[in-house]
């Protein structure tokens, strides 16, 4: 019994750290990402993001927004890296 709790606790734990790392067009702004680009899309708008490394070259993040009509919020529904 004492196993299983151990497990759900590092579960627990391990999904709040990764649902802390997910970038969102917010976190992506801040560490100084600019938007390049916004198209239309059946998975919401896309949004181009791009930052220079400090080896000069471009690092591109493509990043699908939503509007809930419940919330005051346009909400990051998720973000890529483009290869």
């Amino acid at each position: 019994m004492k196993f299983a709790l151990a497990v759900l606790s590092l579960v627990a734990i391990s999904s709040a750290a990764l649902a802390q790392d997910k970038p969102t067009v917010e976190s992506l702004l801040k560490q100084g990402y600019d938007v390049v680009g916004v198209i239309p899309s059946n998975a919401g708008p896309g949004i181009l993001l791009e930052d220079d490394n400090d080896d000069g070259q471009a690092r591109l993040m493509m990043c699908f927004v939503a509007e809930i009509p419940q919330s005051a919020e346009i909400t990051t529904q998720y973000c890529k890296p483009v290869r």
